[in-house]
């Protein structure tokens, strides 16, 4: 298990290995270029906490909060995200592999030119997501609200958008290729304006838009979708590097990696 953080405030390039940050007020707190490798935040506040350049690895975050939250040019890797409730969180430039986003609702999410890659959008409400200029690549949206999506200049790679509902699609129509959506989608009525998939006045077609409906989900087992939690639960309950911690299960959800 992640051990008590029993420091004071974060630093910019701290090193936190293993520890559990619980109902913990960072807001304002500037932790650029930290790493944080197996480690557990939970019920946090992150309202203007800086974690520009930052490096989520293995871990997980529950109920975490806050406004204007700056992860801007950070990686996350391996790492799990619950019933967060965020508002215009800062990730422009950033990296994010194998990652979980589960429940929870954000908020003006900024992901101008980052890379998404084997991510799973799964159970939460996306208002105004923006992925301008970004790639996303094997992305799965299961049962995800998706409302007012930029995708202007977004490069889209076995994107699975099947799961949103509803599928609003602000700007960027034309980025669709790529992407795998259903009939009903594709031509049902619209469920906002901004020309969403289905309204007419936005003019999607599967034959303009390159959209590929009904083709088999993102990633390629039989049956199913490529989800990173399917891999964490694989890897879940590693004994812990530390003698210490020997033996111990990971936090819920969280994922046992070697040491980078």
């Amino acid at each position: 298990m992640p051990e008590p953080y029993e420091g004071g405030g974060l630093e910019p390039d701290g090193d936190y290995d293993g520890l559990e940050f619980k109902d913990a007020d960072l807001g304002g707190q500037d932790g650029s270029g930290a790493r944080f490798m197996d480690c557990a935040l939970t019920g946090c506040a992150l309202d203007e906490t800086r974690l520009r350049h930052a490096r989520i690895l293995d871990s997980a975050l529950s109920g975490v909060r806050g406004v204007g939250t700056d992860l801007a040019e950070a990686t996350l890797r391996d790492v799990e995200l619950t019933d967060a409730r965020l508002g215009g969180p800062q990730l422009h430039g950033a990296v994010l592999e194998r990652v979980l986003i589960r429940g929870g609702k954000i908020d003006c999410l900024n992901l101008r030119t980052a890379r998404l890659r084997d991510v799973v959008f799964e159970g939460c409400v996306l208002v105004e997501p923006d992925f301008g200029g970004a790639r996303l690549e094997r992305v799965e949206f299961v049962d995800c609200a998706l409302k007012g999506a930029d995708l202007h200049a977004a490069t889209l790679v076995d994107v699975d958008l099947r799961g949103a509902a509803p599928l609003e699609i602000g700007r960027g129509l034309d980025r669709l290729s790529g992407a795998v959506i259903s009939p009903a989608q594709l031509n049902g009525p619209g469920t906002g304006a901004g020309g969403a998939v289905g309204d007419p006045g936005g003019g999607v077609s599967a034959d303009t838009a390159g959209v590929r409906p009904l083709r088999g989900s993102v990633g390629s087992g039989p049956g199913g979708s490529r989800s990173p939690g399917s891999r964490r639960g694989r890897r879940a309950g590693r004994s812990g590097r530390r003698s210490g911690r020997a033996g111990s299960p990971g936090p819920p959800g969280a994922v046992r990696r070697g040491r980078r």
